[in-house]
């Protein structure tokens, strides 16, 4: 699964855009000097995330939407087709 692929279910899951969760995650006070923990349990609690999905979130919330380019056009499992994350909901995305 790609990483555009877990934020897309994530979105599926909470009815939220990955960019609409990370604003929430902001008014919590989550930012990039927070660990993990915190927010994977906020997003199991409040919308029911495991762990995957919710560490997604955790990359784009502590580190913003950009990823490494070793897995951008790869092939692979987890090939993206860019290293700039979509996070403004699944139906607008330019590189579905």
């Amino acid at each position: 699964m790609s990483f555009q692929a877990y934020l897309d279910a994530v979105e599926t899951k909470t009815g939220l855009t990955p960019r609409q969760l990370v604003d929430i995650a902001r008014e919590k006070g989550f930012d990039e000097t927070t660990k993990s923990a915190p927010i994977v349990e906020w997003l199991a609690a409040d919308y029911g995330l495991g762990r995957g999905h919710a560490m997604a979130m955790v990359h784009v919330i502590t580190k913003g939407p950009r990823i490494s380019d070793k897995h951008v056009g790869s092939g692979g499992t987890h090939s993206d087709p860019t290293d700039e994350l979509w996070l403004d909901g699944k139906a607008t995305n330019p590189h579905p």
